[in-house]
């Protein structure tokens, strides 16, 4: 078919207008996407009991963006089970609008490798939007036990082989793959006793039941005042001030296992980016605050604003080191 010259000109404008007017429609939703966010509660789920670290550093967090988002409601949920992967599965297949965030440490990352069936992959159905907290923590010894330093408990492990116990607090939480890939660097092997949580571990620690754990900073500073156990080395990059004469575990001479924890929260991976920036924005603010700042403190657990792309870098180069961590303990799937 053939037009004149002058119909081709009016086709042609028609088309451009179309395609201006659809540029203009996608660039509204966008805006709209961003500015309108958010329309309704949002809810953040934390995959552990309440009560726990995690579900104060989310009811902490949610307070302050709430009244930075003019009291529009944050509601936390706790959806505890199969070591965090049912509220995890929970949020990865939520719908990827913004309304459901997740929580979590790095159990995220390597509970597709521990699981044979966790319902998600980490790097394919998560983006992160903000590092919440760095989870501080010690090793401890029983004051009981004749070792002042992370050397001498290895020597003493290696020393004593099949004779000392491990308290695990859980498959796959941030205290278990901390513990595995101190292992792994310095050659012990001790039985792994488990936990449901830190605080019956550290019990049985106080006891000599166990003979080493890595305890939160927060859990353990009272126990270590009283002299019912011996820090030999803090997961930290420097030292903390609450405890000066202990040496980082790099100080320590394993600078290989200085893996220090971290609790992120996450969205689906296709929420939009603009979404995705509001929240990230609203987190990081959120951090800054004086008050969000003061009680994540008290608890050793300091906040760290991050861009998103080194959140990015960061959760890939985590899920590298620490499936890598899981594969050298030879643990296979369940």
């Amino acid at each position: 078919m053939r037009y004149d010259k002058g119909e081709a000109r009016m086709r042609f404008k028609h088309f451009a207008c179309a395609i201006a007017g659809a540029a203009l429609a996608l660039a509204s939703t966008t805006a709209l996407a961003k500015d309108d966010f958010p329309s309704a509660p949002v809810h953040i789920v934390v995959p552990y009991p309440a009560g726990g670290i995690v579900d104060i550093v989310a009811r902490t967090i949610a307070a302050r963006v709430s009244q930075d988002w003019n009291g529009k409601p944050i509601i936390v949920e706790s959806k505890p089970g199969a070591d965090s992967n049912i509220g995890t599965a929970a949020v990865a297949h939520s719908a990827p609008d913004g309304y459901n965030w997740l929580i979590t440490g790095p159990a995220v990352l390597v509970n597709p490798s521990l699981y044979q069936n966790a319902g998600w992959q980490p790097l394919r159905d998560f983006k992160c939007v903000a590092v919440a907290v760095w989870n501080q923590s010690v090793a401890l010894v029983p004051s009981a036990l004749p070792v002042k330093t992370m050397k001498e408990f290895v020597a003493y492990a290696k020393a004593h082989p099949g004779q000392l116990n491990f308290g695990n607090p859980g498959v796959g939480s941030s205290i278990d793959l901390t513990f595995k890939n101190l292992s792994n660097v310095a050659g012990i092997k001790l039985a792994n006793i488990g936990y449901k949580g830190q605080p019956p571990a550290l019990v049985d620690l106080i006891g000599n039941r166990v003979q080493f754990e890595i305890v939160s900073l927060v859990l353990a500073m009272p126990h270590i005042k009283d002299g019912s156990v011996r820090p030999l080395a803090v997961f930290t990059e420097k030292p903390v001030p609450q405890l000066p004469t202990v040496p980082t575990i790099a100080q320590a001479g394993y600078p290989q296992a200085a893996y220090v924890p971290w609790y992120g929260i996450y969205v689906p991976a296709k929420t939009p980016p603009a979404v995705v920036a509001s929240i990230h924005q609203a987190i990081d603010q959120a951090l800054a605050a004086p008050e969000v700042k003061t009680r994540l403190a008290n608890a050793d657990i300091p906040g760290t604003p991050m861009p998103l792309d080194a959140l990015a870098k960061l959760m890939k180069t985590d899920y590298a080191s620490l499936t890598g961590v899981i594969k050298a303990s030879g643990i296979k799937p369940q």
